[in-house]
Parts: C-alpha cells; sequence; structure tokens
C-alpha cells in the first residue's frame, strides 16, 4: 500500500487544473465522485458497502484523503479494491492538482468508479474543484438535520445528497423532511438517496445512480 505526502498545490487556477483533470479521466472512462462529510458521517462505510455491492460489476479505486493515518486505506484494500492513502500536511481539503498527484500513483486501466473520500469536514472541501464528474455529500443522521441552514455552500455544490445510518433514526430526533425540504430550498437539483451501508436499505437506488452516471459519462465521452 502507498501512502502520499501532499502539499498544496501551487497553481496559477485551480479550474483549469480540475477541467484538464476532468477531462483526461473522461477519455479513461473513470467516473470520479468527490465525497464530502463531516468526520464519522459513514463515507468509509459507505464507500466499502458498494465495492461489496458492485463486485464484479465494476472495477473501483479509492483515493483516501486525511491529514494523517492510514485506516481507511488498508480497510478498503482489505476488500479487495485498489486504495491509495494520501495526507495532505494539515490542509483541510483536497484541490485538483493534490488529487491529480494521488490519482497519477493509481493504475486506473479498467476502473469505472473511482472515489476521493475527502478531508471530513463541512467549510473547506465545498470550495475547492477536485477535478471530480460529481459532488456527493454525506450527512448522517445522528448530525441533525440542520446541517443546510449551517453549510449552505456543501449543499449548494452536491449534486447528490446522501443520508447515511437512517437505521439510527429511532435513537435520534431527525426529520428526514425537513433534511430534504432544506437540501431542496438551497439546490432544487440535488439527488437524495436516505440509506443505511450497515443494513443495505436503500442501497439499492443510489448503486443504480451510481452506475447510470457510470454510463452517461463514459457514452458522451
Amino acid at each position: 500500500m502507498q501512502i502520499i505526502e501532499l502539499h498544496a498545490s501551487v497553481t496559477e487556477s485551480n479550474d483549469r487544473d480540475a477541467d484538464a483533470l476532468r477531462a483526461e479521466l473522461k477519455k479513461r472512462g473513470v467516473l470520479l465522485l468527490n465525497l464530502m462529510s463531516s468526520p464519522g458521517s459513514g463515507k468509509t462505510t459507505l464507500i466499502s458497502r458498494v465495492i461489496r455491492d458492485l463486485q464484479g460489476q465494476v472495477r473501483t479505486a479509492v483515493l483516501e484523503a486525511d491529514i494523517a493515518s492510514d485506516t481507511d486505506a488498508r480497510r478498503i484494500e482489505s476488500l479487495g479494491a485498489m486504495s491509495v492513502q494520501v495526507h495532505t500536511d494539515g490542509m483541510c481539503h483536497m484541490d485538483a492538482g493534490m488529487t491529480a498527484r494521488g490519482l497519477a500513483a493509481m493504475d486506473l486501466d479498467g476502473v469505472g468508479l473511482a472515489f476521493l473520500e475527502n478531508v471530513g469536514n463541512l467549510i473547506c472541501p465545498a470550495e475547492f474543484d477536485t477535478g471530480a464528474a460529481k459532488n456527493v455529500m454525506i450527512l448522517s443522521v445522528p448530525e441533525g438535520d440542520d446541517k443546510p441552514l449551517k453549510y449552505p455552500l456543501m449543499f449548494q455544490t452536491s449534486d447528490a445528497l446522501v443520508i447515511t445510518k437512517t437505521d439510527a433514526m429511532p435513537y435520534f430526533t431527525f426529520d428526514l423532511d425537513k433534511a430534504v425540504l432544506r437540501a431542496r430550498n438551497l439546490n432544487p437539483e440535488i439527488r437524495i438517496f436516505p440509506l443505511s451501508a450497515k443494513t443495505g436499505e436503500g442501497m439499492d437506488e443510489f448503486e443504480r445512480w451510481l452506475l447510470a452516471e457510470l454510463a452517461a459519462w463514459r457514452k458522451n465521452g
């Protein structure tokens, strides 16, 4: 397993770097999804479930971004998926240059889905284009249904919202209807997937969306 120490990219235009990375990945037929959330929301658990469920259907690669540690990358590798851990040298987000350097350490031949598990927080990652085709925001039930009110940019910049740990709803004060309404008030086009990666409830719909987005990405390439 590789661990790459990343420092902040110094570029004239992160947007230009992001567009170049998207174009390269599109040529290779790789759909990169940027997963953003607060720490502990269940990003790695969600990715792990997708890897298991779609095994044999699509090859998956995961870029794990953390300030330190390689715990998540080892967990992904144990499932038989390709994974590279990147350390951001204290930075609270990934940008396009950093993402490109991490992906360059992978053999992406034959890969369909690539996940960037961004650094866990609800502020910085929303401000930087990573070069991903889709931005996916993850909100867990224990965090509460008021997060769209507190961190609007995260919801405005996301293509999809995954509400995780729905199996814990009986134990927390979480109003799903309010969470959905608040998210759609900020972003009417956002796709919303309530699910439990632990029990599998709701995973089918999310995985169908992933496969449909991959097919559309390759068709329009």
